[in-house]
């Protein structure tokens, strides 16, 4: 098996550039989208850890759409509706959880942010070859 390195290295680089966009252009997006949402100050302790986790979704989903397997998003959202299930069923006294709203809407804000930057990297890699 032998490597074309004039297509290797283009196709690195798009790769790369496309999985940071999507993990770190993603969280200040999410971020933003998530404020204009919630205009007040954030409650503490309100689904910790959901910055790592989202950044890893993104990276996961990114990633499984430039591999060609963009079935693994069911996977990761699967995994974290589960992970995050106690937290999402506690009970407020107005029955509602801010705690699902946050999920659900920062899910769906990354999870198209995720798979919009799978695509242009599926667009740029065609490009390349």
């Amino acid at each position: 098996m032998t490597f074309d390195t004039g297509r290797l290295l283009p196709s690195a680089v798009a790769i790369a550039v496309v999985l940071v966009l999507s993990v770190f252009l993603g969280r200040l997006l999410v971020g933003y989208v998530l404020r204009r949402v919630e205009p007040g100050p954030a409650v503490p302790g309100l689904l910790r850890g959901g910055t790592w986790i989202g950044m890893l979704e993104r990276l996961t989903i990114t990633g499984a759409i430039l591999a060609g397997f963009p079935e693994a998003v069911a996977v990761v959202l699967a995994v974290k509706g589960l992970g995050r299930y106690p937290e999402l069923r506690e009970a407020h006294p107005d029955k509602r959880s801010p705690a699902a709203e946050r999920f659900i809407i920062g899910t769906l804000a990354s999870y198209a942010w995720a798979a919009a930057c799978g695509l242009l990297g599926v667009w740029a890699l065609t490009g390349v070859s």
